[in-house]
């Protein structure tokens, strides 16, 4: 089985541009989950503030409805995706519900967390955010796509 740092340079883009002890240093301030296939990850509205980072398996993002206690599906994520990057940086309350689809195994950078690394290694931290922001605005970009074309 691979290591976490090579599993994270194999699916992440922004990890597999930097070089091997920056990685190593990037993972110290991630936790390491695997979870169930069924399981909630976390439910619209909590205030968790972390983001996962997919490295196997399949997680369902679902949004509550006007309708009592009904989801919608607004996406699914595999292996290479971010999701709750939005809480990690803005501290604002799930908007979503995560549910494993499939057994995942996911880092999880929390809030507290991707400040210590901002704070003791700004040019990380920098990369980082950098690579975060190009998954967020590529993943916006297709919404817009997929919005446009129902109309």
């Amino acid at each position: 089985m691979a290591s976490l740092p090579m599993l994270a340079q194999e699916k992440f883009p922004f990890f597999r541009n930097l070089p091997s002890e920056e990685t190593a240093q990037l993972l110290k301030y991630f936790s390491h989950h695997q979870t169930s296939a069924g399981e909630i990850i976390w439910h619209e509205g909590d205030d968790d503030n972390q983001a996962a980072f997919i490295l196997k398996g399949k997680l369902g993002i679902k949004k509550m409805t006007e309708f009592n206690n009904r989801h919608i599906i607004v996406g699914t994520y595999g292996a290479g995706s971010v999701v709750g990057e939005l809480c990690l940086l803005t501290n604002n309350p799930r908007a979503v519900t995560a549910e494993a689809i499939s057994d995942v195994e996911m880092l999880f950078l929390s809030n507290e967390n991707f400040e210590k690394l901002v704070s003791n290694h700004p040019g990380l931290g920098l990369k980082l955010l950098r690579g975060l922001f190009k998954m967020t605005s590529t993943r916006l970009t297709k919404s817009y796509e997929r919005i446009a074309s129902i109309f």
